[in-house]
């Protein structure tokens, strides 16, 4: 008999963790819900016709493929071997299971844009997999936590993403810096330097500033081909800082020349109007033209979220696209999103201490007895503590107090009410407080009152 194992990246996650999983999914769920925000929820599944091709060949051999229900080689060939894999793919699996949750948003809403509110606003907090080689900190299983608005092009959504990032930090109670930047920037960068059209090459590179430094930056360049006479011109894109505002004047003198750029930044810079009009500071907030994430499909703003205190990458990511749905043959529905990354998320909870006391108590109060009549006299007053809102159990089996109050402190049950022929007699039952240790004789109502004040 083999022994039980897990498959390789993937997790168990016991009552104790999932409690605080539930805490940040709920902290994010409410936030996503009083901006309007409406739930969505696809398939674990999903044709391979729509998933493949969506993210480059490196994705495609992330994908879990589903092998066809049967004997899913009764009609390969030798000659379909020796085609490859990725003919051989298509005649042995149909499906796959989803590798992130926009391209199932996006097939969603292109079958559904005749009946769909637009602009379209939804959240979706489902699991996803990837055929990763497993790591610390990269799993094959793990959740997305994601918020959309499509149909629309207004800046106002941009700033609304702003203010739920801050809403679910605050909430979380967690420290971060919020890093802004805008894709149409990045391109005018290209041409100010006169490299027009290597604007995803330049941007790779000067990501990497923070982490290898100027020099290396340079370096790289020079080896991706980038002139002398554009390297030299790059040389103010490092001497950009200051606050948010100086940092607009000297991106204007140096993208005076390229229209695209020019609109980039007046992008940002309504963004940071609407920002203002909500009454939200931008102490979090960073204008970082180095920033460059997603540019296989981000078209305008950029968004990236990392905590501060803490030693981990990027807990929340998104940004503006204008073409969600054109590989789905419905182009130009342009949207904006944002996704929390709820592993490292509760990693930095985990490592701050920030998670609030009691968060994995699920039940409130326990019933023990002395025996089968006892046990049945606490059936009415178990139902009567849950009809007051408060999370309780009986004990099921006849077993010595000592083993149920066990039960309870392994549970870490805060109240505990020990009934035996005295409580029937009398009406008051036994309240013990497991905390504290102290016990006092209670009616049941007096009980429920006590634990929900």
């Amino acid at each position: 008999m083999s022994k039980p194992s897990l498959v390789r990246g993937t997790r168990d996650f016991g009552p104790e963790k999932m409690v605080k999983r539930n805490y940040i999914f709920d902290s994010i769920k409410s936030v996503f819900q009083r901006f309007g925000f409406q739930p969505l929820e696809t398939p674990s599944m999903e044709n391979l016709s729509v998933l493949m091709g969506k993210y480059g060949d490196e994705g495609d051999q992330l994908l879990f493929k589903i092998l066809n229900s049967g004997n899913f080689s009764e009609k390969i060939a030798q000659a379909d071997l020796d085609e490859g894999y990725k003919k051989l793919t298509h005649k042995i699996s149909e499906k796959g299971l989803r590798y992130d949750l926009t391209v199932p948003f996006a097939r969603y809403v292109v079958m559904n844009r005749g009946t769909l509110p637009l602009p379209f606003k939804r959240y979706q907090i489902q699991p996803v997999w990837r055929a990763d080689r497993p790591q610390k900190g990269r799993y094959r299983e793990f959740y997305q936590c994601d918020a959309d608005v499509v149909g629309t092009d207004s800046l106002i959504c941009e700033a609304e993403i702003i203010l739920m990032i801050h809403e679910v930090m605050k909430k979380l109670g967690i420290n971060f810096n919020l890093k802004v930047n805008n894709r149409k920037i990045l391109t005018g960068l290209s041409e100010a330097i006169g490299a027009s059209g290597q604007e995803g090459t330049l941007a790779v590179a000067i990501d990497k500033l923070d982490k290898i430094g100027k020099e290396k930056v340079l370096e790289e360049l020079a080896e991706k081909g980038f002139s002398e006479a554009a390297l030299a011109n790059l040389e103010p894109v490092f001497e950009i800082g200051g606050s948010n505002q100086e940092k607009f004047l000297k991106l204007e003198e140096l993208l005076v020349n390229s229209e695209i750029g020019q609109k980039g930044i007046q992008e940002l810079k309504q963004v940071w109007g609407y920002i203002g009009a909500f009454g939200l500071s931008d102490n979090n907030i960073e204008l970082d033209i180095t920033l460059a994430r997603g540019l296989s499909y981000y078209t305008g703003a950029i968004f990236e979220v990392k905590a501060l205190d803490v030693q981990i990458g990027s807990i929340t990511g998104g940004g503006r696209y204008d073409n969600l749905t054109g590989t789905f043959g419905v182009p130009g529905l342009s949207g904006v999103g944002i996704s929390f990354g709820v592993d490292r998320i509760f990693d930095v909870l985990e490592e701050l201490n920030l998670f609030p006391e009691n968060q994995d108590i699920t039940t409130q109060l326990l019933f023990t007895h002395f025996g089968v009549d006892e046990q049945n006299y606490s059936l009415p007053l178990l139902q009567k503590a849950r009809l007051a809102g408060i999370n309780a159990e009986v004990y099921p089996d006849n077993a010595k107090i000592k083993k149920q109050l066990d039960y309870a402190d392994r549970k870490k049950v805060p109240f505990v009410c020990i009934i035996g022929s005295e409580e029937i007699e009398t009406g008051l039952l036994t309240f013990k407080n497991m905390i504290s240790g102290e016990q006092e004789k209670l009616t049941i109502e007096t009980i429920i009152e006590k634990i929900k004040s």
